[in-house]
């Protein structure tokens, strides 16, 4: 067991709670039209056959018209409701496995930020609201110039799917800096 290293990484973290001036049903529909599942079926048909990257990445650019596919999605407010909690709340692991891609060749650990986590809330308010944390963040963490200009990208894209989606888009998502 000796010369086992164990690292510990400290990093703040941008989480953004963007208020939606729209209701929680209408705006989780406009998401998930944005946003569409991820097409497991036809991936994992490419798999099978061993496909070449090209395809993959065709098929990637089809099934994510705004850059992202949902991979996951589960309404925890139907759960929490259970415990007398009527807070509402969709959460969705989004991302693109093409981008993921190309931080995964130099540390596959990054698969601790990818998928991108994604929540739409509505609260004792009643607002609406977008939260996730700034993908940068997660992906500058790992010290690799590489990885952290393909997270600065992410940043991009995400603005440009909150455009997209007519919601006020932070303005460290899109000056690149981190």
């Amino acid at each position: 067991m000796d010369g086992q290293r164990i690292a510990a990484v400290s990093r703040p973290v941008t989480r953004y709670e963007i208020e939606i001036e729209e209701a929680f049903d209408d705006f989780r529909d406009r998401f998930e039209q944005a946003v569409p599942p991820y097409p497991e079926e036809r991936f994992a048909a490419l798999v099978r056959r061993g496909a070449g990257w090209d395809e993959v990445l065709a098929l990637a650019r089809e099934a994510a018209p705004h850059d992202f596919m949902i991979y996951w999605r589960y309404d925890a407010g139907s759960m929490m409701g259970l415990a007398g909690d009527y807070f509402r709340c969709t959460e969705y692991l989004m991302g693109n496995h093409t981008i993921a891609e190309r931080m995964f060749r130099h540390n596959p650990g990054i698969l601790l930020y990818a998928p991108l986590r994604m929540a739409i809330t509505e609260g004792a308010d009643g607002v609406t609201r977008f939260c996730f944390d700034r993908p940068a963040d997660g992906f500058g963490s790992f010290g690799d110039d590489a990885i952290t200009a393909v997270g600065a990208d992410l940043d991009h894209k995400v603005a440009s799917l909150l455009r997209h989606l007519s919601v006020p888009v932070p303005a460290a998502l899109e000056d690149g800096a981190y």
